[in-house]
């Protein structure tokens, strides 16, 4: 067990090195610091982040960028209806030697790799989806019977069009519940698009370079779970994450309106992740009550859905979530 002071060194060293990686992500993508450090806490924390946004929004430029500066192999599936497992996961196929001795080959598909992006998965079938729910939780995959290991770091990135769900199969509750984080990625504001307009139209454009290797992300990744977590920020967890069950006593009445189900252990599990992740990013050693309330939507907001009534009454998901965690804070506050 390391020193305090050995691990205060370390988290400081880690910081800065984050530090570096943001200012290289944000070259290209630019003006979505909020959206570049949602996923950078996916990648610290060792999850898998659901992007949703409109086409054009530089979901694709992102991941490409991330793999980049990270120092991950990356690779890109677009999901169709027709999209078969195999497509994503390989396949095996029968070689003739020289000799006419024959055997099985077995060719590994995009999946292998450390960083996927999964563009517009909502768009391939449900058996297609439910090929990556191993994957994404156990990081191996079965062909043909055989358990072959996806091996370390495996991250899953995948994207939505929130407007355009013609043709699309809605991801299962079990499914979502897989990404630690949902991202949303939203229009820049008037003064951002003109610096996009201005540094992706011109002759050469900004390029990302490699900031951190697979090893330096992995030893991040153990790093940021020995970070000391205070118990008012576990309990304040804790009582965030029940006060969205609709039948957990105590609940408010608007919840209990407005939500159908809520969210499970792994909200929680997710929350005392990305706080630390928050806290890492920001340079402090420790996270507070003010990185419960910001990872509040991001963590909750795909782990959960309204009820019939909420729904026709046009409630927001968004808008409760972030309500009910800036009430919680006052009462922490205040006590």
């Amino acid at each position: 067990m390391s020193e305090p002071a050995d691990l205060i060194g370390e988290i400081d060293a880690l910081g800065e090195k984050l530090r570096q990686a943001r200012a290289s992500i944000t070259r290209r993508f630019i003006g979505q610091e909020r959206v570049v450090d949602l996923t950078l806490t996916a990648l610290l924390c060792g999850g898998h982040a659901l992007l949703i946004g409109l086409p054009g929004l530089g979901k694709t430029r992102l991941v490409e960028t991330l793999s980049t500066v990270m120092g991950l192999h990356g690779n890109r599936i677009q999901f169709t209806p027709d999209l078969m497992p195999a497509d994503i996961l390989g396949s095996e196929v029968l070689d003739t030697a020289e000799d006419g001795s024959r055997h099985f080959r077995f060719i590994p598909g995009p999946i292998f790799c450390q960083l996927l992006m999964a563009d517009e998965i909502n768009r391939a079938s449900p058996r297609t989806q439910s090929a990556l729910l191993q994957a994404m939780q156990e990081r191996t995959v079965t062909v043909a019977g055989e358990n072959r290991s996806l091996g370390t770091p495996f991250h899953v990135l995948a994207t939505q069009n929130p407007i355009e769900q013609e043709g699309t199969y809605p991801l299962p509750e079990a499914q979502l519940d897989r990404f630690l984080v949902q991202v949303d990625v939203d229009y820049p504001d008037r003064a951002t698009e003109r610096e996009i307009l201005l540094a992706t139209t011109g002759a050469e454009e900004a390029e990302a370079h490699q900031v951190m290797t697979r090893d330096e992300l992995l030893a991040a990744q153990v790093l940021l779970r020995r970070m000391p977590v205070g118990e008012s920020v576990v309990e304040m967890i804790l009582d965030l994450v029940r006060a969205f069950r609709p039948d957990e006593p105590g609940v408010s009445e608007r919840v209990r309106d407005t939500v159908a189900w809520g969210p499970g252990p792994r909200a929680a599990q997710a929350l005392m992740l990305t706080v630390r992740a928050r806290a890492l990013l920001q340079g402090r050693l420790a996270p507070n009550a003010e990185d419960v309330i910001d990872m509040a939507r991001p963590v909750l907001s795909h782990r959960m859905a309204l009820n019939f009534a909420a729904r026709a009454r046009g409630d927001s998901l968004a808008q409760l979530i972030e309500a009910t965690a800036a009430g919680l804070a006052r009462t922490e506050a205040a006590a």
